[in-house]
């Protein structure tokens, strides 16, 4: 299942409850512990605001690193053209 970042927040900082245990927060979400651990690291000291925009900029970078490697493609394709040619 897939948690909005606001949710990610929310369920690290139940965790982080009195009486609460990571194990408990992990049976009840139905995740994982490395899953816990994993959003911890990255969103653990970050608000909703904070985590929304870090998730904007990731899926900024993805698109660009892809925009990136199509375009090294392109060229390598002409580049195998142009010595065919030759």
């Amino acid at each position: 299942m897939k948690y909005p970042i606001s949710k990610v927040i929310q369920i690290i900082g139940e965790a982080s409850l009195p009486g609460n245990s990571v194990s408990a927060v992990c049976r009840k979400y139905g995740i994982t512990n490395g899953t816990f651990y994993r959003w911890k690291s990255k969103y653990g000291g970050l608000n909703t605001k904070e985590a929304k925009r870090l998730k904007v900029l990731e899926d900024e970078n993805l698109r660009l690193k892809r925009l990136l490697a199509e375009k090294e493609l392109e060229i390598q394709v002409l580049q195998d053209i142009v010595k065919k040619n030759i």
